[in-house]
């Protein structure tokens, strides 16, 4: 297994398996929706491509953000700790943010894909060992806006992990802490970024499914995929 590293602005060059990283928020928070009920996601690029993806399809929720913040029309934003008070079941949800979803819609040679963040490392390991890539290119999608180190971190330790190598995680996760990103979200001042979103994006191995992600009908969707 042969091991790439990319962001958002070359990622449209990644073949073979592409884990799409974004550690602060989307995959994290996407897999709270998950965790809560949710039956799919559909990741997208635009403000306007969700809000017309509801319009036509008037039972689903929009989550997401821009500059951190969910734009007007949105039924929720990108917080886990919001995300994790509510019932979710059987909800289809379109994400748009500035970084996840955009490694996701980005990466067009993608021949496999799976999103990733801390709180699904494990299962995400072994969704990726059991379809045994000869490369695994890894999007840093933090990397293009603040040098992504929490992101980059994460990807370190999926490709450690995939080595058969035992990590050192608090290391790890100390690297998120002393992020950019993370940094934003320590004294908790921001209404839309909560201090308690950050101990969620460090929980590493929260959940016990991957998020894979395919194409259908034409769009990306991604499903909560149980070992």
């Amino acid at each position: 297994m042969k091991f790439h590293y990319t962001n958002l602005e070359t990622c449209y060059t990644a073949t073979g398996m592409v884990v799409v990283v974004d550690v602060i928020r989307a995959f994290t928070n996407a897999a709270f929706a998950f965790s809560r009920g949710a039956d799919r996601i559909y990741p997208v690029s635009g403000v306007d491509e969700a809000l017309e993806f509801k319009r036509l399809n008037p039972e689903v929720l929009v989550f997401g953000e821009v500059g951190g913040i969910p734009p007007a029309g949105f039924d929720s934003g990108n917080s886990p700790t919001h995300t994790e008070t509510l019932d979710l079941t059987g909800r289809v949800i379109v994400q748009r943010t500035g970084a996840g979803t955009q490694g996701v819609v980005r990466s067009v040679q993608a021949t496999a894909m799976v999103a990733a963040s801390f709180v699904v490392t494990s299962v995400t390991v072994k969704y990726i060992q059991r379809l045994r890539p000869d490369d695994v290119s890894f999007v840093v999608t933090g990397e293009t806006y603040d040098g992504g180190a929490e992101d980059l971190a994460c990807a370190e330790y999926l490709e450690t992990l995939l080595r058969g190598e035992s990590p050192n995680t608090a290391d790890y996760i100390e690297r998120v802490r002393n992020s950019h990103d993370g940094q934003q979200f320590l004294d908790g001042s921001l209404p839309h970024a909560p201090a308690s979103d950050l101990e969620h994006c460090i929980s590493v191995d929260k959940f016990r499914f991957a998020m894979p992600v395919i194409r259908e009908n034409g769009r990306h969707v991604m499903r909560a995929v149980h070992p």
